[in-house]
């Protein structure tokens, strides 16, 4: 049977397609597909109401972490799930942990989250797109002015100080340099000193040097969340995948990324560096981080507190403490994905089977046969097996045998890559 699909239905149905034969959930194949863990769901909106109350009465941040092994769909849950805060009225970043963006670096995290953040009701990335949506003469963006104060935030004033010029006078260039400082360029003292003398401001914001990175970095999270919140927004979501590359650090770093997960999972509300209203976090680890990495792997949860804890220094011994609330986060605090179950392939097979027949105007034949699950089972590999099956009969008209291959696993052995040279500047 084939049928006419339209040409806009068409192209939306194929890009779906070809992500998913990829392996690489996109906006248009998570939206058709849809989500099989209602209970993650739950947690979620629960989580967004709790974002945006803590814009009103400054409670630290939350997070979830959920678990799954190689190829369960944690990708495709977070894209789901950046789809549904969107719709909700949320702007959302989806960040993956890699050696460009490193967990243990705040600085690279905040660059990622800036450059992927994404708005409702608006193409394209960045903070642009909030920066552009500001009504100054609203009641959302006084109170934020007021708040940016740095006698109120108790931020560096370089952030009051070009709000100002972005809000007063700015030449559309110096503008530009404005959201990228608030993005994580950097931005000249002289020059944003000029700016405000030349509109009656030159000893308004006492332009002081900025703190280092990792405490700029901070400090860009505040203020972007609540810059967010003064365009409109109900809050600043983080989702974050692959955090299971903790595992390939250096020992130091592992200490560090354990500190930063954490920060993202709301244990360390007790420090200024901890509390980070309008934001609420989502990661992604895959399920045998902890016997890997933490306990019967590397034994991470007495080798990182044991080594800091015999150094002499200060700040080893507060990176222990944070280290460990962050392994605890990854032991006790997960949310399993859980098993595939037979009903969640039918239905799977029958929503693809659609999406497939309005990309190609070819009718995939039935899901005859009960789906042979085990422990392994993973629905990637369902997907990509069917598609690849009705590519060959669609264009053959065979019926094929298709072999699957194990997908691979993660590994968690030391990469010299990942290695940090040098700290992000100011």
């Amino acid at each position: 049977m084939a049928t006419d699909p339209g040409p806009v239905d068409k192209t939306a149905n194929r890009r779906a397609v070809e992500a998913l034969r990829a392996g690489v959930p996109n906006r248009d194949a998570v939206s058709q597909l849809g989500c099989h863990h209602p209970g993650i769901e739950a947690k979620f909106d629960s989580l967004l109401g709790t974002v945006t109350k803590s814009l009103h009465e400054s409670t630290p941040l939350r997070g979830i972490l959920i678990s799954g092994g190689f190829g369960s769909g944690k990708s495709h849950l977070l894209q789901y799930l950046q789809h549904h805060a969107i719709e909700s009225g949320y702007a959302c970043s989806k960040i993956v942990i890699s050696k460009e963006t490193p967990l243990y670096d705040p600085a690279k995290v905040f660059r990622a989250a800036a450059a992927e953040l994404r708005v409702p009701k608006r193409s394209g990335s960045g903070l642009t797109n909030v920066a552009s949506a500001l009504d100054f003469g609203s009641k959302e963006y006084g109170k934020f002015f007021h708040w940016a104060d740095p006698l109120q935030s108790h931020l560096a004033a370089q952030f009051a100080g070009s709000l100002y010029v972005f809000q007063n006078g700015g030449d559309a260039e110096f503008r530009d340099r404005i959201v990228r400082f608030w993005s994580g360029d950097k931005l000249v003292n002289a020059e944003l000193k000029l700016k405000l003398r030349l509109l009656g401001q030159g000893t308004t914001y006492p332009l002081q040097a900025l703190p280092r990175a990792a405490e700029l970095a901070f400090q860009r999270f505040q203020f972007a969340s609540r810059l967010i919140a003064a365009a409109g927004h109900k809050g600043w979501i983080l989702l974050v995948d692959e955090v299971e590359l903790i595992g390939q650090y250096s020992f130091k770093q592992r200490a560090r990324a354990y500190a930063e997960l954490a920060r993202w999972m709301g244990q360390l509300d007790d420090s200024a560096d901890g509390v980070f209203p309008g934001i609420g976090c989502v990661l992604a680890i895959t399920s045998d981080f902890e016997s890997a990495v933490i306990t019967a792997g590397k034994n991470d949860k007495e080798m990182v507190p044991g080594k800091l804890n015999a150094s002499v220094k200060d700040e080893d011994h507060l990176l222990a403490t944070r280290a460990e609330r962050g392994m605890r986060s990854a032991m006790k605090e997960t949310t399993a994905l859980g098993q595939v179950t037979a009903e969640q392939v039918r239905s799977t097979h029958e929503r693809l089977a659609e999406i497939y027949e309005r990309s190609f105007g070819w009718t995939p034949p039935p899901l005859l046969k009960e789906p042979q699950l085990d422990l392994t089972s993973v629905m990637r590999q369902f997907v990509r097996r069917w598609i690849t099956e009705w590519d060959l009969k669609r264009i053959y008209g065979a019926t094929p045998n298709v072999v699957d291959t194990p997908l691979g696993q993660s590994s968690y052995e030391e990469d010299p890559d990942l290695e940090l040279d040098e700290p992000d500047g100011k």
